[in-house]
């Protein structure tokens, strides 16, 4: 593409993309193929253990179950252990109006890749089939004491500095619009790859800690969950990073903080090509974050 933030790329011609909730989509419909029963709006307060199986508490009724797997991304688990290993991040996007053939021209962006930059904070964006771009990432916000709401969903300051990370990248585009704007959260854990767990002796089993590489990743972590659920020794249970956890945060108020100065750093990193501070340093030196 043509862009003044980039000296070079590399193209990944093995990789694919897909519209995620045309995924869950069509997940949803194979499953009532198979006569699964979903039933959405019907959130899970509470877990109680019987002899030989799980009563799951909603505010309407209770479920019994002989097996559960759990996957609640980066809302707040029913096992409360897990809040020490997984903090909700939200990441905010902006889609731009359609453009024409001439702004297209400008950019020289004529296919549909999904790009991406090498930043420690990074920006990702494709083309849609209506022609419009999707752009997004940067800032990874969390909110004190794990916060999880609708409303956290709008913010108006991120929306504004990927709004000028836009034009700085594409300057020929300035003026186009933007007409959608939203963001969502993501569960975060300190090495930034899932981890898994098993609670009330094998009953239960749990995937968390995705960081963003769900999409892809959460169908080896389900296969993984069914595993631990059969009580099965395979290639997959065996591996390290399924039977070790991620290094805890630490509780509020010191949560927030330390987040907070990670964002920082990293930030600072990008300002100076690249260069770690001594936190940073720490951290990879620990395995934690990316270089985990």
């Amino acid at each position: 593409v043509h862009s003044p933030s980039y000296l070079a790329a590399v193209h990944e011609p093995g990789c694919a993309m897909l519209n995620p909730a045309r995924l869950a989509w069509g997940l949803k419909k194979a499953c009532l193929q198979l006569g699964v029963k979903i039933f959405e709006g019907t959130p899970v307060t509470a877990l109680e253990e019987k002899r030989e199986s799980l009563i799951l508490k909603t505010p309407h009724g209770q479920v019994e179950a002989r097996r559960v797997a759990l996957a609640t991304n980066a809302f707040p688990p029913l096992l409360k252990h897990l809040n020490l290993f997984v903090v909700p991040v939200y990441d905010y996007v902006l889609m731009t109006e359609p453009l024409s053939k001439s702004q297209r021209d400008s950019i020289g962006w004529h296919g549909r890749e999904g790009l991406a930059d090498d930043g420690n904070q990074f920006h990702y964006y494709h083309i849609t089939p209506e022609g419009r771009i999707l752009f997004g990432g940067y800032d990874a916000i969390y909110y004190r004491n794990n916060g999880v709401a609708p409303h956290l969903e709008n913010r108006p300051a991120s929306f504004g500095l990927l709004a000028e990370h836009f034009f700085q990248t594409f300057p020929t585009l300035t003026g186009l619009r933007f007409t959608h704007a939203w963001g969502g959260v993501i569960d975060t854990c300190s090495r930034y790859t899932a981890f898994w767990g098993k609670a009330y002796g094998g009953k239960l089993t749990y995937a968390m800690g995705y960081t963003g590489l769900g999409v892809g990743a959460s169908r080896f972590g389900a296969a993984v969950m069914l595993d631990l659920l059969d009580g099965k020794k395979t290639e997959r249970t065996e591996l390290q990073m399924v039977k070790s956890k991620p290094f805890p945060f630490p509780p509020e108020p010191f949560r927030s903080p330390i987040i907070n100065f990670t964002r920082w750093s990293l930030d600072q990193a990008d300002r100076n090509q690249g260069k770690r501070n001594l936190w940073l340093k720490t951290l990879d030196a620990l395995g934690l974050g990316f270089d985990s």
